[in-house]
C-alpha cells in the first residue's frame, strides 16, 4: 500500500469541491485530521459561538467520512507540531490542506512547509485570494472595480465531486468531540442556536435549495428585518460546509437581480479576504490616519463609557431595533444584515466607542465570526477602512426601523415591547407607550450625532 496522505481541516469541514481531499485521495490512502489549535492564533482563538458550531460542524463530517468507511481524526495541540507527531507515528510524509489567509495560518504553513511535505490547494474563494489585479497587476483596494473585476473572470466552475477514499492500515490515536468541552454546560446558553442552525454540508445545501426558490426577490427582502430574506449561508461558508463555487454554480442559470446581488455578496466575501491580505492586521488596525485613541470614549476610562459598552452588548439601549438586533445575536449566534449596519453605527457614532470593541464582541459571539469579513465591516462602518462609508454618514435607529419595517422583528427579540402596534414599536419612549421594563434611551439621537460630528471636526481640524 502506497504512503498515507494527511489532509490537514481547518475551515473546510466538506468532502466535495475540497481539493485537499481530491488529491490526498489520488495519492494513496487519508488520514483526515482537525486539530483543536488555541495557541497558533493567540487571542484570535475562536470564540464561544463559533466553537459551538464547530462542535456540531465535526460531528456532521465525521458521518459524512463514515459513510465511506473512514474516521476523523481529532488532536488538540499547536498544529504544526501535532502533524509533525502524527507524521512520524503514521509514515506519512505528506500533509494536503487548503489555503487559508489568515496571518497567523499563513505563518503556520510556511513553518509547516519546512518541516514535512505541504501541498497548499485553493478552495475556500470564488477566486485564489491576490490573483484578481488590476491592469499595472496590484491588487484592488475598492470594492465596485474588483467586483466587476470578478464577475468578468468567471464563467463557470468545475466542481469536484466527493473523492473515493481508502482507509490507511490503521488508524492513529483521537480524541473525542466531547473531550474537547466546545458545547456550554453550565449555564447552556446555546438553545436558540440549537433551533436556529444545523451544521453540516447536506443541511447547507438543503438551507440553500430553499433559498433558491426566493431568490429572485433577495436584493429586496434583505434589507427587511421581520420578513427576513437572507440566505444564511454565512455559517456554512465561513466553516467550508460548502464552497462558494458551489453556490455560484447552482444559481448559474439565474439571471434575476437577486441572483446576481447574491453573487455580488459572495464576490464581498473574496473582497474582504484580499483586504486581509494586503493588510494582515486589518482586524486591528485602522487602514485611515486619525482615528487614534484619543478620538474614541474608552470604556477603560470610565465607568460610565463601560456601562454603554454593557447596555449595547446586552441590547439594553432604549432603541428597538438595536437591541433586538444584539439579543438576536446572544439567542442565535447571528444578526440580520441590515441590522448589524445600524448597531455597529450606533456603537461607533452615537456611542463614539471603538469599533474594535464591537468587533471583538462579535468575534465571541457569532456562530460566522471570520477575521477578514468581520475586520471589512466594521472598518466600512467606522470610515477607518480601505473602501469604506464616510464616519459622517451617521444611520439614524428610529427611522431605519421604521423605513425597513422592523416591527415584527423587534416583538420577536424584544419581548417587553410585544404589545406595542406600529409606529409606536420604533420608538415607544417618544411616542409615550415605553414599558416600565424597558430602558430608556442611554443618549438622545441629535445628541449622539452632534457629539459624532464635533469629534470629527476636532480630529480633522
Amino acid at each position: 500500500m502506497s504512503e498515507p496522505q494527511i489532509v490537514w481541516l481547518r475551515r473546510d469541514l466538506r468532502l466535495a469541491d475540497q481539493a485537499a481531499f481530491h488529491c490526498a485521495a489520488q495519492a494513496g490512502p487519508v488520514i483526515p485530521v482537525y486539530v483543536l489549535d488555541d495557541e497558533t492564533p493567540g487571542d484570535r482563538r475562536m470564540g464561544a459561538a463559533s466553537r459551538w458550531y464547530l462542535h456540531h460542524a465535526l460531528e456532521a463530517l465525521a458521518k459524512d467520512l463514515h459513510r465511506h468507511d473512514m474516521q476523523l481524526v481529532l488532536r488538540r495541540g499547536r498544529a504544526v507540531d501535532v502533524l509533525c507527531q502524527l507524521a512520524e507515528e503514521t509514515g506519512a510524509k505528506t500533509v494536503h490542506a487548503l489555503r487559508h489567509y489568515e496571518p497567523w495560518w499563513r505563518n503556520a504553513e510556511e513553518e509547516l512547509s519546512g518541516r514535512l511535505d505541504l501541498c497548499l490547494h485553493d478552495g475556500n474563494y470564488l477566486l485564489p485570494p491576490g490573483t484578481v489585479t488590476t491592469g499595472s497587476g496590484s491588487p484592488y483596494k475598492i470594492f465596485t472595480p474588483f467586483k466587476n473585476a470578478v464577475f468578468a473572470a468567471i464563467d463557470s466552475f468545475d466542481i469536484l465531486p466527493e473523492p473515493k477514499l481508502s482507509a490507511p492500515d490503521s488508524w492513529p490515536k483521537s480524541d473525542t468531540l466531547t473531550e474537547w468541552n466546545l458545547l456550554p454546560a453550565k449555564p447552556d446558553w446555546a438553545g436558540g442556536m440549537r433551533d436556529f442552525w444545523t451544521a453540516g454540508s447536506a443541511a447547507a445545501m438543503e438551507r440553500f435549495d430553499a433559498f433558491i426558490e426566493v431568490i429572485g426577490d433577495y436584493k429586496e427582502d434583505r434589507e427587511k428585518p421581520s420578513l427576513d430574506g437572507s440566505s444564511k449561508m454565512s455559517p456554512h461558508l465561513h466553516f467550508g460546509e460548502v464552497s462558494p463555487r458551489q453556490l455560484w454554480q447552482q444559481i448559474a442559470q439565474h439571471r434575476s437581480d437577486g441572483a446576481r446581488f447574491f453573487k455580488a455578496e459572495l464576490v464581498w466575501r473574496d473582497y474582504a479576504q484580499n483586504l486581509a491580505l494586503q493588510f494582515p492586521a486589518y482586524g486591528e488596525t485602522p487602514y485611515r490616519d486619525g482615528y487614534d485613541q484619543s478620538f474614541w470614549r474608552n470604556p477603560n476610562r470610565g465607568h460610565r463609557i463601560e456601562e454603554d459598552l454593557k447596555a449595547w452588548q446586552q441590547g439594553r439601549t432604549g432603541y428597538p431595533i438595536v437591541d433586538a438586533g444584539m439579543r438576536q445575536l446572544w439567542q442565535t449566534g447571528w444578526m440580520h444584515n441590515r441590522v448589524r449596519m445600524i448597531a455597529a453605527s450606533f456603537l461607533i457614532k452615537h456611542l463614539l466607542i471603538d469599533w474594535r470593541h464591537g468587533e471583538r464582541w462579535l468575534w465571541d459571539t457569532l456562530v460566522d465570526a471570520d477575521y477578514a469579513s468581520n475586520a471589512t465591516n466594521w472598518q466600512w462602518v467606522s470610515g477607518t477602512g480601505v473602501d469604506s462609508n464616510m464616519f459622517v454618514r451617521i444611520m439614524a435607529p428610529l427611522s431605519q426601523s421604521e423605513k425597513f419595517d422592523a416591527g415584527d422583528y423587534i416583538r420577536q427579540h424584544v419581548p417587553e415591547l410585544a404589545d406595542i402596534d406600529d409606529p409606536y414599536i420604533h420608538d415607544p419612549e417618544a411616542h409615550g407607550c415605553k414599558p416600565a421594563g424597558y430602558p430608556a434611551k442611554i443618549i438622545g439621537h441629535k445628541e449622539g450625532r452632534e457629539r459624532a460630528l464635533e469629534a470629527y471636526r476636532a480630529m480633522k481640524g
